[in-house]
């Protein structure tokens, strides 16, 4: 298999342990067998056992000598300190976006609050919601050119989705993070940087309420 093909595989395998985590179908303290999961999705071991480093890397798993890798538990206290840290440095990440972001940055912001918008008509599908939530803000923070700041938000929002697999189910609570977005990106439209901060530093605060009366 050539690099690019098993690149390919790998991220593949990437995504379907992800899925399988956040739709609770691996729930928390799960075995992350390599060879059970190589063999239930038929492919080799190698790119099972990089995807399942990457899950203990992200936070979602973590490893016992000698009993191997099992998906992460994550209890409120753990998550409070989550959402703190992320307040801040998504509040940092709009900020950069909005003095960073062209045109075309803007109209693809747009284009996905929009999209999100218009799934609000359907019946909610909490793993679809969670994917377009961390495509969102994975593209903001992208903008913000910071590769240290998207590294350590990447992890911080896949353990949150890890806690707060409910929270896209709930009608209310999708109807109020796509207008929270729809503020972020606003802000960056008009190029007002500390409005932008401010109103994400204000969507993760809520977040972090609503998840945490869910539960």
């Amino acid at each position: 298999m050539s690099g690019g093909a098993e690149s390919l595989l790998g991220e593949a395998v990437y995504k379907q342990l992800l899925d399988r985590i956040f739709t609770g179908e691996l729930a928390p303290g799960a075995a992350l067998s390599v060879p059970a999961l190589a063999a239930e999705l038929d492919v080799s071991r190698s790119p099972v056992r990089d995807s399942v480093q990457r899950l203990v890397a992200d936070g979602l798993a973590v490893h016992t000598p000698h009993a191997g890798a099992r998906v992460a538990h994550v209890d409120e206290r753990e998550m409070a300190g989550v959402f703190a840290v992320r307040e801040l440095l998504d509040g940092l990440a709009a900020r950069e976006a909005t003095l960073r972001a062209s045109a075309a940055d803007v109209r693809r912001l747009t284009e996905h609050v929009e999209g999100q918008t218009a799934r609000l008509a359907e019946p909610a599908d909490a793993l679809a919601e969670a994917r377009h939530d961390l495509e969102f803000h994975t593209a903001v923070r992208d903008l913000a050119d910071n590769r240290a700041l998207s590294d350590a938000l990447h992890r911080l929002d896949v353990k949150a989705h890890l806690y707060n697999s409910g929270l896209w189910s709930d009608d209310r609570g999708r109807t109020l993070a796509v207008a929270e977005h729809a503020a972020i990106v606003r802000a960056i439209e008009i190029g007002d940087a500390a409005e932008a901060e401010r109103a994400a530093v204000a969507h993760v605060a809520a977040l972090a309420v609503r998840m945490r009366r869910l539960a």
